[in-house]
């Protein structure tokens, strides 16, 4: 199970969203509106993010990792895709 961690918690603060862990097992977080009403779930358990790299790589490598990540998305237009770059990196 994935722990969320508090750089995702204050970014969901930031742009009104309640985030929980999934229940689905494929992915890390399920997002919510301010009242309750389940988004999507986003953050697919195979793979690392900002915060994970910043506790396992350091801040240097995360900052790369992050920067190449907003590049192949940056064309990203669906919900998911933009709360998981608001989220987790």
């Amino acid at each position: 199970m994935y722990n969320i961690t508090p750089y995702s918690y204050e970014k969901a603060k930031y742009y009104d969203v309640k985030i929980k862990p999934s229940t689905k097992e494929e992915f890390k977080i399920d997002v919510y509106d301010m009242y309750d009403n389940f988004l999507c779930s986003i953050g697919a358990t195979g793979y690392e993010d900002y915060p994970t790299y910043i506790q396992t790589r350091g801040k240097e490598y995360a900052d790369e990792r992050k920067r190449l990540y907003y590049k192949r998305h940056s064309k990203d237009k669906n919900l998911k895709g933009l709360l998981a770059k608001a989220i987790l990196w």
